[in-house]
């Protein structure tokens, strides 16, 4: 899926995943993002819910995806249905991606 950015890549690839994304399942989520510095996720949801990553993001050091940027990965878990912003961003740059959680 790529990303909503004004400058620069964004980039997920849902591990294993599919959308919509079924609600309370964690998902592995592989990131590419152009800029620079370390990645920063947060989502918000329906009615303003937010959550942070279970576990990451954590820098992945070589892979076969091939996208710009940099790679990291992170797990989420949605408590509820609906549509998900996940906010990510850089030191220099920043985006969303839009997933829609049944």
């Amino acid at each position: 899926m790529r990303g909503t950015i004004a400058a620069g890549e964004l980039w997920a690839l849902l591990d294993g995943g599919s959308v919509p994304e079924p609600k309370g399942v964690q998902l592995k989520i592989i990131w590419r993002m152009t800029g620079n510095g370390g990645l920063r996720l947060s989502a918000t949801g329906p009615a303003g819910q937010a959550v942070r990553p279970d576990w990451g993001p954590q820098a992945h050091g070589g892979s076969n995806w091939e996208r710009p940027g940099a790679e990291w990965g992170a797990g989420f878990t949605f408590p509820v249905a609906g549509c998900w912003d996940i906010h990510a961003a850089r030191d220099d740059v920043a985006g969303d991606l839009y997933l829609p959680v049944a």
